[in-house]
């Protein structure tokens, strides 16, 4: 069982820029949690996300010889995944590649052809360079634009990263559009079809929704979830409205329940729970 934690989801779309020092305090105390996985970062265009310009400020305060949770920074080109690339401290380069045509123009200006062809460069590059790239695939559960979705699409963008090399595959709710109904059979689908790929789920929530959704993927067979403390943040190129992310508080809840250990310092957990109520003011 993998968690990811992300505060780089929680924080691209927020409009007031996080204190540098803020962040790198932040993300310290999460880095002692002892979660899998943090996405922590983007390089990306700061016109795109301003945000998120400070990541490798950030990444430079970082004290990472007491843990052995794994970087994870996001990019939007292949610019950005070598930017990305020259720094040892950074395991994973995440790329979001949408199911929706729509979707891939808004979110980095180029069409679904465009971006397997620049993704296929970064997988080799990935390679060359000893990281490992995760691939999203945004709108994976539907989108609000009237393109084209179905699981057969889903099945058959899988197989063309799994051609590729890819290992990770992560199915991305990027709107909070998912629910039982899509969620269990994509996974319970995709997981035996492509058995070299480790799937993850990547899941966008209202408070009420989290639970249903969390059991059918994990029922289906996936051991590898997404989520962000306090369940703040969104995609701000999706739509107007921000629909949260997977609260983590929730996911360690699930998973004790059904008699997962993850490894977790609680207390650190806890910390790291109060320090998130001082960087997002809920």
């Amino acid at each position: 069982m993998k968690l990811i934690e992300c505060p780089r989801d929680a924080m691209q779309g927020l409009t007031e820029f996080i204190p540098t020092a803020t962040k790198t305090a932040y993300l310290q105390a999460l880095l002692a949690v002892g979660f899998d996985t943090l996405d922590f970062g983007s390089f990306v265009s700061p016109k795109a996300i301003p945000q998120l310009r400070d990541t490798a400020e950030v990444l430079a305060g970082l004290d990472l010889g007491r843990t052995n949770t794994r970087l994870l920074a996001i990019v939007a080109n292949l610019r950005g995944a070598e930017t990305a690339a020259l720094h040892p401290e950074i395991q994973f380069i995440g790329f979001p590649l949408s199911v929706s045509e729509t979707f891939q123009q808004r979110n980095t200006n180029k069409s679904t052809i465009e971006a397997l062809a620049e993704l296929a460069r970064m997988q080799s590059l990935c390679e060359k360079t000893g990281k490992t790239l995760v691939t999203y695939l945004s709108m994976g559960f539907g989108n609000p634009y009237g393109d084209p979705w179905s699981p057969d699409i889903v099945a058959e963008f899988t197989r063309t990263l799994s051609n590729m090399g890819v290992g990770i595959v992560a199915l991305s709710d990027t709107i909070g559009a998912s629910t039982p109904a899509t969620i269990e059979p994509l996974f319970s689908q995709l997981i035996p079809a492509f058995p070299a790929i480790e799937f993850g789920a990547h899941l966008h929530t209202t408070p009420g929704s989290w639970r249903e959704k969390v059991q059918a993927a994990y029922l289906a067979g996936c051991r590898r979830f997404d989520g962000a403390l306090g369940g703040f943040g969104g995609c701000p190129m999706a739509t107007d409205v921000l629909t949260g992310n997977m609260a983590t508080e929730n996911l360690v809840a699930y998973f004790a329940e059904q008699g997962e250990e993850l490894g977790l310092d609680m207390g650190a957990l806890a910390r790291a729970q109060a320090a998130a109520g001082g960087v997002f003011h809920f």
